[in-house]
């Protein structure tokens, strides 16, 4: 069964109980209001026969001696035309006045003895005197009755006791019209339901047919797809939850095709940074061979090979400690040391380079300057900032600034190379990336996995590198390496 006839048929089945338990209360409640209302009418015609005079008591020996004969007869036969009829016995059970017709109640001892102790006894009658109702019903079933025997007394002695009785049938058509005009009632809203059921299961049924249609596109593989929430109901949070989802897959799907791209791009750079220096040894062993090198030059054809070699050892290297390093399986020795001298020591390294390249280091750092690092990996840090500043700068100046803070040491690298766009800063810290591709092949300008391993040992000392740059203005690093206290 498809969801929307579900929701009907639910909705309706709720409605129909909820009339069915409506109309049996109200057949309950009303039976009973029908008796309660016609015994407190007989109760008033009882009262009005025995107040207004109309049956005549002797004061001395409290006993009925008349009737006002006119009067109560003109009374039955006005209650006669509302099928109410009645008799009044006296004290000792004698009728003194009966206009019952057959159909007031039987009296038996029982109900002598509570009328005598002043109890008005109701009773609903299946079976008035049967020998009068069979001469008057024959083959016809007897009418049942309502009726009320209500005693009265005067100087505390009963005198007189009122039958009076109606047919139940009488009050059964006013309830009776109640009871359809019910029945009609439930009908409306049955057919009312069916068409409210219809159209919140069509509604609903509507929005979950969108998401179905928007989960096949996601199966298919188009995440670009939204679906309205409006309201503020379950379907509207799960549609905002599904719009999330959309643009989480949406986003997961990009970041897959830029890893892909990305991924290309490093094993095209590996094979190439790889492929460099293996050619040059190549070369240089084919010309040994085949004695084509002079003999002069071979001394330095070995010096080339052998510092091809050290760069491909470097760059495996390298490939390796960076994956060590993401899968936190390198082991950090951190102390305290002067990081001014490692940095002297590291100018004293770099410089011959700087020059080639026309640059000037100039440090500028107090002396000492407690450091909370591991040294190793301190020195693998600032040598691949500064050989990187140096790579991209001509003629220009490259200055290193060290300082205590509270709780840590600071240190900035400032070039004034070419810098670099917004576009490249995200992208500086993948492996193999270059702001300038164009000088990947010089001498100092080999591609690797430098900046990409400088921010991993960073965070593993729990620091913050930061980096701005400007085109043609230059780019300064900015690194920071916490005290112990800060170490988390």
């Amino acid at each position: 069964m498809k969801l929307i006839w579900r929701q009907i048929l639910g909705f309706t089945t709720v409605v129909v109980v909820l009339c069915a338990i409506l109309m049996v209360s109200f057949v309950s409640v009303a039976n009973e209001t029908m008796y309660h209302q016609t015994w407190f009418q007989l109760s008033q015609y009882a009262d009005s026969l025995i107040q207004d005079d109309e049956v005549i008591i002797n004061r001395k020996t409290n006993q009925i001696v008349g009737f006002q004969q006119q009067a109560i007869d003109s009374k039955s036969k006005l209650l006669s035309r509302q099928n109410v009829y009645f008799a009044v016995l006296d004290a000792k059970g004698n009728t003194r006045y009966d206009n019952s017709q057959g159909y007031s109640a039987r009296i038996n001892k029982q109900d002598w003895k509570k009328l005598r102790k002043g109890e008005i006894i109701k009773k609903r009658i299946a079976y008035p005197d049967e020998k009068v109702m069979q001469k008057k019903h024959q083959n016809v079933p007897v009418p049942q009755m309502i009726g009320m025997l209500k005693p009265y007394f005067f100087n505390h002695k009963l005198v007189a006791v009122v039958n009076i009785s109606t047919f139940s049938s009488t009050a059964r058509q006013i309830y009776g019209q109640i009871f359809h005009r019910m029945l009609w009632d439930f009908v409306i809203a049955l057919v009312v339901a069916l068409l409210v059921s219809y159209v919140l299961a069509r509604s609903l049924t509507r929005r979950i047919d969108k998401m179905k249609t928007a989960t096949n596109q996601i199966a298919q593989g188009n995440y670009d797809i939204h679906l309205s929430s409006q309201g503020k109901d379950e379907l509207a949070e799960l549609s905002e939850n599904f719009n999330k989802m959309a643009d989480s897959l949406q986003a997961s799907q990009e970041e897959i095709k830029e890893q892909e791209e990305r991924r290309k791009e490093f094993l095209a750079d590996a094979a190439h940074e790889m492929r460099t220096p293996l050619t040059t040894i190549n070369g240089l062993l084919e010309g040994l061979i085949y004695d084509a090198i002079p003999e002069e030059d071979r001394k330095h054809s070995l010096e080339l090979m052998q510092k091809d070699t050290k760069r491909l050892i470097r760059l495996v290297n390298d490939n390796l400690n960076y994956e060590k390093i993401r899968t936190n399986q390198i082991k950090m020795d951190r102390q305290i040391f002067d990081a001014s001298e490692v940095l002297a020591n590291l100018k004293d390294q770099l410089e011959p380079n700087a020059r080639e390249q026309g640059d000037q280091i100039v440090i500028q750092t107090p002396h000492p300057l407690r450091t909370y690092a591991d040294y190793d990996r301190f020195v693998q840090i600032m040598f691949n900032i500064i050989q990187n500043a140096i790579q991209f700068t001509q003629q220009g100046k490259i200055t290193i600034r060290g300082e205590r803070l509270p709780k840590g040491a600071q240190f900035t690298i400032q070039d004034t190379g070419i810098g670099m766009t917004e576009e490249q800063l995200k992208n500086i810290w993948e492996r193999f990336y270059k702001a300038d591709r164009s000088r990947m092949n010089t001498k100092y300008g080999e591609s690797g996995i430098g900046l990409s391993l400088v921010r991993q040992l960073v965070k593993l000392h729990h620091g913050k590198i930061t980096v701005q740059s400007k085109v043609n203005r230059g780019t300064t690093f900015t690194i920071y390496f916490p005290d112990r206290s800060d170490d988390k």
